[in-house]
């Protein structure tokens, strides 16, 4: 099927986003990106309005459109929000957890294991695929919906914090220990391990996005 103009204009930006091409508080010149595109502004303009309702941009009467940028607090009320909405995943996905599922999740470990080993940042990309699979077995669409849009708004900050640290180095470990808590058949035990699991990453990317006025710092929260 054939996209509209406004269709190719949002997923041009959203990609752009998402790989962390536009920095926060970066002006978004319609103009610009029509030319980039090869397109006129006003499905451009359409799709900053679609990006404003995902999170990822604000409209703003003086300044146009601006790559949107999240406090610490932010972060955190997202990771949580994650952290029970893959968990409630999780927890109807369970009875799907059969042997060629949670073969795949292995494989799926594997290829992110490999993607960190090279460098590259194509290992945000494996591990959003990981958990999208989880979640994609709970067989919710409007859940499966919310979570993704809350990857999209983390991804930047996920592909920051990745070229800073060179590659998550107790990621295959937290990773297996899902996958252990998938196969131990216990509804209740794999979504706390999944919670906990997503909560825990909170605190590293913390450090990389713009810190919330009289917050408390990142490494004193509880």
């Amino acid at each position: 099927m054939s996209i509209t103009a406004e269709e190719e204009a949002y997923g041009h930006l959203q990609r752009a986003l998402r790989l962390g091409r536009y920095k926060p508080g970066e002006r978004l010149i319609p103009e610009d990106i029509a030319a980039e595109i090869g397109m006129s502004r006003m499905p451009v303009r359409e799709a900053f309005r679609r990006l404003a309702s995902d999170g990822l941009v604000v409209l703003r009467p003086n300044r146009g459109c601006v790559v949107a940028g999240l406090t610490v607090d932010e972060l955190y009320e997202i990771f949580e929000i994650r952290s029970v909405l893959e968990g409630l995943a999780v927890r109807l996905a369970m009875p799907r957890f059969d042997d060629e599922a949670l073969d795949e999740f292995e494989r799926l470990l594997d290829r992110m294991e490999r993607a960190g080993q090279t460098g590259g940042s194509d290992w945000v990309a494996r591990h959003q695929e990981f958990h999208g699979r989880i979640c994609a077995l709970s067989q919710r669409p409007k859940l499966i919906q919310q979570i993704s849009a809350l990857h999209v708004v983390i991804e930047p900050y996920m592909r920051i914090w990745f070229d800073d640290a060179d590659k998550p180095l107790s990621a295959r470990e937290e990773h297996a220990a899902v996958i252990a808590a998938l196969r131990s058949g216990d509804a209740l035990h794999a979504e706390q391990v999944i919670q906990d699991h997503i909560l825990g990453t909170a605190p590293m990317l913390a450090e990389f996005v713009t810190p919330s006025p009289g917050s408390t710092p990142a490494g004193e929260r509880a």
